[in-house]
């Protein structure tokens, strides 16, 4: 085996190709997503139950290093939180799921409402128009899972990820092929 270093553009264009792999499982998880919502989105759900028991178990270790009586009681109060909402995301996902649904509903609302203001407040400005469409757009989405739910539950979530997944894919590998064609002409 060789001692010299490896070249930077060795190690650049297997970055790159790596990039460019990840981009495609991405791209095609996301239509996986799309074609399956209910899986997905119950996927959503048991990972945000375990990211909600890790957090809740941090929280109770942390209790432990504080110094003052409330601080324990707070940090040990948000950690049995927590975690009793994790477990319960995790042992009934169903419900977990409609949960974040009617949260989803609840945050779009109250984005757009929030934007719509903005807009309004970016009115003499050139491109207000975009952020009032947004607003708009938004509160419609709101209003269609919320009067929808339950049974937006279903297909929300995971439809959602989906679109997430698939356009990060693309625009990931659209950032790595073109950092590979900058990088052909680099070196």
């Amino acid at each position: 085996m060789s001692s010299a270093p490896t070249p930077l553009s060795a190690i650049a264009h297997r970055s790159i190709n790596w990039s460019i792999v990840l981009s495609i499982l991405l791209i095609v998880a996301g239509f996986f997503a799309l074609l399956i919502p209910e899986l997905s989105g119950l996927g959503v759900t048991l990972f945000l139950g375990w990211l909600l028991i890790i957090s809740g178990i941090t929280h109770l270790i942390f209790a432990w290093k504080v110094h003052t009586t409330s601080r324990i009681l707070w940090e040990i109060l948000v950690g049995i939180v927590y975690l009793v909402t994790g477990i319960y995301m995790i042992v009934h996902p169903d419900y977990g799921l409609l949960s974040l649904t009617l949260v989803l509903a609840f945050y779009l609302f109250f984005e757009g409402i929030f934007e719509l203001i903005l807009a309004f407040q970016l009115r003499p400005h050139s491109g207000w128009g975009w952020t009032l469409f947004d607003a708009i757009i938004t509160i419609i989405l709101a209003i269609m899972i919320w009067r929808s739910w339950p049974n937006s539950s279903v297909w929300v979530i995971g439809t959602l990820v989906g679109i997430s997944m698939l356009f990060s894919g693309f625009s990931r590998l659209m950032l790595s092929l073109a950092a590979r064609r900058v990088l052909k002409h680099a070196f």
